[in-house]
């Protein structure tokens, strides 16, 4: 065997060997990074309740291993933007040039704010049913949820907590932490399952006027009508059938969402995962949007049929912010 040759397979050789090593990235840098920062994802887990080996396999996912310009500038680790945030910011080419960034003291406070928007989206509240061991099913309500587009991004999340032990951090508590890090000052929206919609301060005889989307509405009860409810809360005939998409004389089920005004062409909650039995107009119902727009943004026609885990955009735009 001439020398070229040997050169060349023991190149292919370590090559191999690097591949072997790497998964998404090189595994000294992971390991580091999660010796680093696995502390911080157990208090943020105590505090929040998302899993410590999910928010560490999303951070060595999504911030490469704490190598990108983001984590190190900003500690910020999930590419969180500056939607509705009055803390500092980093500015940084993304999907268009100069966008804001948050901008973070600590990666600590990077992952609780992460975990304060899973809590704070309607479509992750079913991710806190589940057991905080469940880390396999985290994974998968992720992706089902549409936290992320890559179609591996579940299978991604699992290998890297497999092959890295990360969910041995599930079951630490505060007595197993190394590092000391004051968390009482951080605050975490209190858990909630989705409602959606919240009684207002006004009334209309007997009935509560209620608000869903920013819109008035009211509950039907067993017996209504959009003629009997026209009548009692003193409007035009026409006008609740039209704002709900409905014909004059279409049953009303009882506890159903009735519209005293028009839906938007937009819901404050971006997308939603069909459940079974639901259709277009239960959603658009449900979320106080109008179905034409359903039908837009999903690219869909009337009386296309939804399957149950579909997922349905319900903006114009949806990221995460």
């Amino acid at each position: 065997m001439n020398t070229m040759k040997r050169i060349a397979i023991f190149l292919f050789l370590i090559l191999n060997a690097i591949k072997t090593l790497a998964g998404d990235n090189i595994l000294p840098n992971r390991q580091s990074y999660i010796n680093e920062h696995k502390d911080d994802a157990i208090r943020d887990m105590k505090k929040t309740g998302v899993p410590a080996s999910i928010t560490l396999a999303q951070a060595c996912l999504e911030s490469q291993d704490g190598r990108s310009a983001l984590a190190k500038e900003a500690n910020n680790h999930f590419g969180i933007k500056c939607s509705n945030w009055t803390g500092p910011s980093y500015i940084q080419d993304d999907d268009t040039k100069d966008e804001c960034f948050r901008k973070y003291n600590s990666t600590l406070e990077s992952y609780i704010d992460h975990s304060n928007f899973l809590l704070t989206r309607p479509r992750y509240a079913f991710l806190f049913q589940l057991e905080k061991t469940d880390y396999k099913g985290w994974a998968h309500g992720l992706k089902k949820a549409g936290y992320a587009t890559d179609p591996n991004y579940a299978t991604r999340l699992i290998k890297i907590i497999e092959e890295n032990q990360l969910h041995i951090y599930d079951n630490m508590n505060e007595e197993d932490l190394t590092a000391s890090n004051d968390v009482s000052e951080i605050t975490v929206p209190e858990k909630k399952v989705f409602v959606p919609s919240v009684p207002v301060a006004t009334t209309v005889g007997r009935r509560d006027i209620i608000s869903n989307n920013g819109i008035e509405c009211v509950k039907a009860r067993k017996g209504d009508s959009f003629k009997s409810l026209a009548k009692e809360l003193k409007l035009g005939y026409w006008q609740l059938p039209k704002y709900n998409e409905a014909d004059t004389y279409s049953e009303l089920e009882e506890g159903q969402l009735i519209y005293l005004k028009p839906k938007k062409s937009e819901s404050w909650e971006g997308s939603h995962i069909v459940q079974p039995g639901e259709d277009a107009y239960s959603i658009a119902q449900r979320f106080g949007i109008k179905l034409k727009y359903i039908y837009k943004y999903n690219k869909l026609k009337e009386g296309d049929r939804l399957e149950a885990g579909q997922m349905l955009v319900l903006k114009k735009s949806t990221s995460k912010s």
